[in-house]
């Protein structure tokens, strides 16, 4: 029997990450989870395609925009599961046996968010987003998205915008299962914009979006 996990990531000159996400996907491929690796690029001009090559990654290439690349990326997945993870995305350390026992159960499933950085504020703005998460139903594709393929593909899929692609794809899958391992991303961006800045402006993104702004818009708006 196949394995059942298709791993599906979106790159854009991620050479700097990527190598530390394939890393902790490697305890999947000794476990028996992992099918196949799909990386989604949009144009990368640093050494993503060559890291994503080396891997064995099968590569799909297309315009630069997160939702289309993910579009792209799993239409290409032959896996019975899809796990869709960003490229400055890692594991924690036995991933593997929780998502194993997780698939028993037929859920979308996201993992608990964390920082690659210490302190209070990584904390509290990765506690914020759990439970968000837990109450809501709104986890970011930072934790990770798994998801059976036929949900996927009844859910529409991941629409063709550039940002809040996750928002839009997770809001008609229904429940979804916070698993109790984490999910460490980078937390640059974070630390350039300052914490508190940086979270205040992704919830106004978020509730711009509810409101039923432009995401074509509210990309550029997040890109300054």
């Amino acid at each position: 029997m196949p394995a059942p996990i298709s791993i599906v990531i979106p790159t854009l000159n991620a050479a700097q990450t990527l190598p530390a996400t394939l890393e902790a996907l490697m305890e999947g491929l000794h476990t028996g989870l992992i099918r196949e690796l799909i990386v989604s690029d949009g144009g990368s001009t640093d050494q993503t395609l060559e890291i994503s090559d080396e891997a064995g990654a099968e590569i799909v290439s297309g315009a630069a925009s997160r939702g289309g690349q993910l579009r792209r990326g799993c239409a290409e997945a032959k896996g019975e599961w899809l796990l869709v993870l960003h490229a400055d995305t890692v594991l924690q350390q036995g991933w593997t046996k929780v998502v194993g026992d997780h698939l028993r159960h037929g859920a979308p499933g996201v993992f608990r968010l964390a920082f690659s950085a210490s302190g209070f504020a990584p904390t509290w703005v990765a506690g914020w987003a759990n439970l968000r998460s837990r109450i809501f139903g709104l986890p970011y594709g930072d934790q990770g998205l798994l998801v059976p393929r036929r949900l996927y593909e009844k859910a529409g899929g991941f629409p063709d915008q550039p940002l809040m692609e996750d928002v839009a794809l997770v809001r008609r899958l229904g429940r979804i299962t916070l698993l109790p391992v984490r999910a460490f991303t980078s937390a640059d961006r974070y630390q350039k914009a300052g914490w508190l800045r940086r979270g205040t402006r992704n919830l106004w993104t978020l509730t711009r979006y509810f409101l039923g702004a432009d995401p074509e818009r509210l990309a550029q708006a997040y890109r300054r």
